[in-house]
């Protein structure tokens, strides 16, 4: 695909599947590869299509976000993943980012912040949304 990043997007929520389709189209870097609307499906397709860039949702029906990650990074360590989210807890945030996440952004300030995430991961730089508690910290250990 010659420099250009495969992406999988993976919301149980249509019509938010479509709007960052479009937003990430806008970047001839970025192509949408794929689609999941759960968990299972998008470890399955992780799986099978090896997309450089996961942007996840953590509330999907079957198998939550958290651990399609686990698994999908267990399977494929190299894979980033984005968690994209309603969800803005410090202790949802620091989970995502313990499990191996390289980014995570607030879907209010997806309109925003998506596409900055999206670069700043890709050159090898974790995004954490600013819509984020100012409490969060890595967890301790770490």
């Amino acid at each position: 695909m010659d420099g250009v990043t495969g992406i999988l997007v993976v919301d149980d929520f249509p019509p938010f599947r479509e709007w960052a389709s479009s937003v990430l189209q806008n970047d001839p870097a970025l192509r949408v590869i794929a689609y999941a609307a759960d968990g299972i499906e998008a470890v399955q397709k992780a799986e099978e299509l090896r997309p450089g860039l996961i942007i996840l949702d953590v509330g999907l029906p079957k198998l939550n976000g958290m651990e399609a990650a686990r698994l999908i990074l267990k399977a494929s360590p190299a894979c980033k993943i984005i968690f994209l989210s309603q969800e803005c807890s410090a202790d949802v945030v620091s989970e995502a980012i313990r499990l191996g996440a390289s980014g995570y952004v607030v879907k209010v300030r997806a309109a925003k912040e998506l596409l900055k995430a999206i670069r700043a991961v890709l050159e090898g730089k974790r995004y954490v949304s600013k819509g984020v508690s100012p409490q969060w910290s890595m967890p301790k250990g770490r």
